[in-house]
């Protein structure tokens, strides 16, 4: 795997089927062992209701095998606090991971609008 312990990345979860609830990570590598990574970081979970992603509050430990077939894997720069990150619509047009002080990720990989 082309991971290292100590680099951020943000992780899409594909739904399996229609109604499944829709959930993103952004975590920093803790342990990498092939493709398997150990990862401190926040979940984030699709509100229908609010039409948004949703941060959850604490922050957690999890293990994910990042070369599942179900997952999208960004980057994260290393200068960038994952604390900080947030889910922006930008322009009405494409939603994007920001800190709120320049650092812009379009994660939209299938076209211009979510």
């Amino acid at each position: 795997m082309i991971i290292i312990p100590g680099e951020k990345f943000h992780v899409v979860m594909r739904r399996n089927y229609e109604n499944q609830v829709q959930r993103h990570f952004i975590g920093a590598a803790d342990v990498v062992e092939g493709s398997v990574v150990r990862a401190s970081g926040y979940a984030f979970i699709y509100d229908e209701m609010k039409a948004q992603y949703i941060k959850k509050p604490v922050k957690r430990t999890t293990i994910l095998d990042l070369s599942e077939s179900g997952y999208i894997v960004n980057l994260i720069p290393s200068t960038i606090d994952i604390d900080e990150l947030k889910y922006e619509t930008i322009d009405r047009t494409f939603l994007a991971i920001s800190d709120g002080k320049g650092y812009l990720l379009d994660i939209n990989e299938f076209g211009a609008r979510r």
